[in-house]
């Protein structure tokens, strides 16, 4: 009798361990696979789309996320609570100038000297022609340019390299009806390329 107990006894103990040890085994191969079927793909970030925005060199970040008006992009960075800017008026702008990878290359701010010029008039690059439009006086905003509305293929050497992209801060501080000075001398020109496609003459340009 009792021989049949302990083997009865031995047995349940043989049994409560094989179930112990099977059910861990079948919750790791469920969770592994688990984890191999959620695993998603890491989308690379096009360089393009940091250009302008993201800190480099001496160029601050922008913060934001750029819209589009014509080929060119723009980060509104202050809103401006003065008149809507309209096209040909004199606009009394500062501006400071980055190449792509930071380097500051002109900015009216440092020289404590503000630019004027006569809006749609062709007598800047295309970028300046169109990027303030829907600005307020006193708001500022960053234009992200394509090299096509700057400087062209050939750009403004030593300073300007072919084909460059450009990022000008520019706040706008003005406007009128006619000129009002002082102003500045010096600003984004169109470059020869980008001249020689408008059928417009010269003496058109005239104030």
């Amino acid at each position: 009798m009792r021989t049949s107990v302990t083997a009865a006894l031995a047995l349940l103990a043989v049994t409560a361990v094989a179930q112990t040890t099977t059910k861990p085994v079948k919750h790791r191969a469920s969770t592994a696979t688990h984890a191999t079927t959620t695993r998603k793909p890491v989308t690379p970030v096009d360089p393009k789309e940091l250009e302008g925005v993201a800190a480099v060199g001496t160029m601050p970040a922008a913060t934001g996320k750029p819209a589009s008006l014509f080929a060119l992009r723009y980060i509104d960075l202050k809103l401006g609570t003065g008149d809507l800017a309209e096209t040909r008026k004199y606009y009394t702008v500062h501006y400071t100038g980055w190449l792509p990878d930071g380097t500051k290359f002109d900015s009216s701010v440092d020289r404590g000297q503000p630019f004027m010029f006569l809006a749609g008039a062709r007598r800047v690059i295309l970028a300046w022609d169109t990027g303030f439009e829907g600005m307020r006086v006193g708001g500022k905003r960053r234009l992200i340019v394509p090299y096509q509305l700057g400087y062209g293929e050939a750009g403004q050497p030593p300073v300007i390299p072919a084909k460059s992209d450009l990022i000008f801060d520019v706040e706008l501080l003005g406007q009128s009806d006619t000129p009002t000075p002082p102003a500045a001398t010096t600003a984004p020109r169109p470059s020869s390329d980008v001249a020689a496609t408008t059928k417009e003459k010269p003496e058109e340009h005239q104030e």
